[in-house]
Parts: C-alpha cells; sequence; structure tokens
C-alpha cells in the first residue's frame, strides 16, 4: 500500500503544472492578439472614413462686386470762423453763449471804452487845432500875395507864407485821419457778427483783457453742412472715386447723399490719415451741426471677381489656396492670389472656373487626392 500511493500522487502532481503554463502562456498572448484587432478595426475605419469623408461645397461664381467701407463722421459747417475783437481791452460785456443763433450785425460782446472814447476827444481836439491853423496860414498867404502884386514885400516872404499854408492843410489832412481812425477803434470795441449763423463757441468772459485778433467767439456760418472724416492712407484714391452716402446715428433709415469736396495733401502725424470734408448734396433742417454719423464709400470692381467665404482659405505656407472638387470627386489642391478681405469674405483670383466646386469648410483637415463625398450649401 505505501507503494501504490506514492505512485499515485506522482502521477497526478504534472497536470495542474500544464494547466497553469497553458493559462499563464494565453494570458499574456491576449493583449497582442485585442492590439493587433484594435489598430486593424481603426485603419479599416480610417480608411472608411477617408473615402467617404463629406465636405461642404459651393459653386464658384463670378460677379461685379462693390467694396463698401464706413467711417465715423462728423456734421460741421462748412465755414467757421473764429470772430475777435481789432483793438486790444477788457471785456465788459459777452453778450452771446455755445448754441445762439444769431443774424448779421448782432452784438456779440463789448469792451470797455474808456479809453477809446479820450482817444477820439484827443484826434477831435488835434483836427480843431489843425482847422485854426489852416485858417490862419491861409490868411497870411493871400495877405503876402497882395503885398508881393504891389511890391511891398520880397518874393522869400510870399513863398515863406504859401509854405506855411500848404502845411497846416497837411496837418489838417492828417487830424482827419485821425479822428476817422478813433472812430473807427471806437466802433471796433463793439465785436458783431458778419454772417448770420451759430455760436458754436465762446473764449472770453467779462473782465478778461484780451489782445487785438485774440479768438473771441466761433460763428458756424448758416448755409452748406459737411461731414468730416478721416480716410487712411491706404484708401485714399478709392475715396475719391467712390460713391459716398451718409445717414445720422439718431435717424439711420434717411440716406443723404454726399460729395468728395476737400482732402488734406498731408496725414496727420499721429493718425497717419488724411482729413476730409464731403459735402452734403441733400441736407434738411433734420442735419444739425455737431452730430455723430456713418459716411459709407462704395467702389465697384471694373472686372468680375470671384469672392470666397473666408472659411474656404488654405494656406499650408506656400501661400492662399482652394481646394476643388474634381468631376470624379478627389480634392485638388489650386493656388490662388488674394485681393482684399471683406468681413466674412475673400476676393480672390486664379485658375477657378466659372461653377467649379471649393470646398468652404474645414479645410485643414483635407490632403490632396482624397476621394470625398459632396454636400452643396
Amino acid at each position: 500500500m505505501p507503494l501504490d500511493s506514492e505512485v499515485h500522487v506522482s502521477n497526478r502532481e504534472p497536470a495542474p503544472m500544464k494547466r497553469s503554463i497553458v493559462f499563464v502562456l494565453l494570458l499574456a498572448a491576449t493583449p497582442v492578439v485585442l492590439s493587433a484587432a484594435a489598430c486593424d478595426r481603426q485603419s479599416k475605419g480610417a480608411e472608411d472614413q477617408g473615402q467617404t469623408r463629406p465636405v461642404l461645397v459651393a459653386s464658384a461664381h463670378y460677379a461685379v462686386s462693390t467694396q463698401r467701407r464706413e467711417f465715423a463722421a462728423v456734421i460741421r459747417p462748412r465755414i467757421e470762423t473764429d470772430l475777435g475783437f481789432r483793438v486790444p481791452g477788457k471785456v465788459l460785456k459777452r453778450l452771446v453763449d455755445v448754441g445762439r443763433k444769431v443774424k448779421a450785425g448782432d452784438v456779440l460782446a463789448t469792451l470797455d471804452d474808456t479809453d477809446l472814447k479820450l482817444q477820439k476827444e484827443q484826434a477831435d481836439a488835434e483836427l480843431a487845432a489843425a482847422n485854426a491853423a489852416v485858417l490862419q496860414s491861409s490868411a497870411d498867404e493871400t495877405r503876402a500875395a497882395t503885398l508881393r502884386r504891389d511890391g511891398w514885400t520880397a518874393q522869400a516872404a510870399l513863398d515863406r507864407a504859401r509854405a506855411a499854408a500848404q502845411e497846416a492843410r497837411g496837418r489838417k489832412e492828417r487830424a482827419a485821419r485821425g479822428v476817422d481812425l478813433a472812430r473807427n477803434n471806437l466802433d471796433y470795441a463793439t465785436l458783431r457778427a458778419d454772417a448770420p449763423g451759430v455760436i458754436t463757441a465762446t473764449m472770453i468772459e467779462p473782465g478778461q483783457v484780451v489782445a487785438a485778433g485774440a479768438p473771441a467767439v466761433r460763428l458756424a456760418r448758416s448755409g452748406e453742412l459737411e461731414a468730416a472724416v478721416a480716410v487712411p492712407e491706404g484708401y485714399v484714391s478709392e475715396a475719391q472715386a467712390g460713391d459716398a452716402e451718409l445717414y445720422l446715428w439718431s435717424s439711420p433709415s434717411r440716406i443723404y447723399h454726399a460729395k468728395l469736396r476737400e482732402l488734406s495733401p498731408s496725414a496727420d502725424p499721429a493718425t497717419r490719415n488724411f482729413a476730409a470734408r464731403f459735402s452734403i448734396l441733400d441736407a434738411d433742417p433734420q442735419i444739425a451741426i455737431g452730430m455723430s454719423a456713418t459716411l459709407a464709400i462704395a467702389n465697384k470692381d471694373q472686372a468680375a471677381t470671384l469672392g470666397v467665404p473666408l472659411s474656404a482659405i488654405y494656406d499650408d505656407g506656400r501661400g492662399a489656396s482652394l481646394w476643388r472638387v474634381s468631376a470624379d470627386g478627389r480634392l485638388e489642391l489650386v493656388q490662388v492670389t488674394l485681393r482684399r478681405f471683406d468681413s466674412s469674405t475673400a476676393i480672390v483670383s486664379g485658375p477657378i472656373n466659372e461653377g467649379d466646386r471649393i470646398v468652404i469648410l474645414g479645410v485643414h483637415k483635407l490632403d490632396g487626392g482624397q476621394r470625398v463625398r459632396v454636400v452643396e450649401r
């Protein structure tokens, strides 16, 4: 019995060991098989997906396009003048405020005219003295001429009398001009509007001492109104040739026609923009000075152009391109030239024919020669 039991035990031990080895080998090989199967499924899925990738396309269409640019504008009068006193003095009164409508000849401000009145009185006194001197010298000249004719005096005495009379008449003329100047200066102490319009600024206050010619009041003359804008240096030629329209921010539904009247010959050193003035051709009373507006300038291309969405432009470092779907449903990359950009469209030129199908979405995920499924927009 002991020998049989030992032999029986030795015959049963190898079976569990074999099963363990086989299980370990199968367990080790399972990830490799699963990974290979997964890779095979991914490659097949990618291949199937590449062959049937849907793409959104649009047909190329050439047309005459209009380039439209908008600029912020301010309504300004065509003539706006800074008025000032023609004599120095102390401001006595300012009779107008900003926004006041005035007529030609209305008094805007006055100076203290005490000194100017004294100058006028002095000029009057000098004129009176000159008149007396003329009367005396004229009488002396007459007597000297009579005595010379009768032989009672020499010719030299007559010449002296004539010279004195001529000098007196000259002094009288000078005194008369002094009176006119003093009268004008006294009148210049009152600042008047030289044309009808509206006051847009005041630069003086009562009690202020001003110099002759210093700006005192700014007057915007009634009449033609304009839109003042700043044009970028790259758009100067288009602004000169384009059609301009204007609409007020307070009333965007009303469109006014405008025409370029003035363009600065030099750019602003800070903004590099050119100041421009557009005349409003059909202005109405609704437009007021200082209103904000938008000026739109439209330019039409001379030849038909192709416009594509910005999402259709593809650039792999060699320049702008478009993906074109060929007749057999494969992609081909076409180099194009960008002419300009709009808000959502790119204007291009190149070997694109009318009716070609252009991919307009997802262009960075495509490859040349790839077969696609077309989805029309």
